[in-house]
């Protein structure tokens, strides 16, 4: 799975893009967060009830730029996810991403052929506090592999087996990435064990690279 942030100072046209896919059904919602009904009675999607949602935190913080966050994540084209899935996935990485507490709503694309979701948030919370996101792309591909781990999505990071151990995959320091690859395997290893020297530390991670 990749993910690709993006930035704005209105959800507008983040909005209205979702939006156009949603109408020549190229594209579903199939999750919100505090967010009021996002289609009217007649079932299209009603823009001015999403910016009604969102209004409230960007007008609590008119001094901060690039208020918006705007995701893409973009499973492998081998990947089937349910819907369920999909929803499960979303959650999870905005829960990580900080963005748990926060409005948002998700769109699931159709119109390529691998599906993949778009989510629209804000970067200020309720009291117009600005959420911290200066290092949201660390954050993000530190996220992805144990993602991809655990709904059993072939990995971003060429070399990678979806057989390997969560948090202790196998670093393919051949490939690009690598310390993207070691991270996991890092923050596991200080989850689960315990150091006595730093020769053993070493000795942990000589394991889990590939010869």
């Amino acid at each position: 799975m990749v993910a690709n942030i993006r930035s704005g100072s209105s959800p507008g046209g983040a909005l209205y893009y979702n939006k156009e896919k949603v109408d020549k059904d190229e594209a579903e919602v199939p999750l919100w967060q505090k967010m009021l009904e996002p289609f009217d009675k007649h079932g299209r999607m009603d823009i001015d009830a999403c910016m009604d949602s969102f209004r409230p935190y960007f007008e609590a913080n008119r001094r901060t730029t690039n208020t918006v966050f705007h995701v893409l994540l973009n499973p492998s084209p081998e990947d089937k996810l349910t819907g369920e899935q999909l929803r499960e996935t979303a959650k999870e990485y905005m829960e990580r991403m900080g963005y748990g507490d926060q409005p948002y709503i998700v769109f699931k694309h159709n119109d390529i052929s691998r599906e993949h979701l778009h989510i629209v948030s804000l970067r200020v919370d309720e009291q117009g506090r600005k959420l911290p996101h200066d290092f949201e792309a660390r954050c993000s591909m530190e996220i992805l592999p144990d993602l991809e781990w655990k709904y059993g999505l072939h990995p971003s990071v060429k070399g990678q087996k979806l057989t390997d151990t969560p948090g202790h995959r196998k670093v393919n320091y051949k490939a690009e990435n690598v310390k993207l690859q070691i991270s996991p395997v890092v923050r596991s290893c200080l989850r689960s064990y315990k150091c006595s020297s730093y020769g053993k530390f070493r000795t942990w991670r000589v394991f889990s690279m590939e010869p």
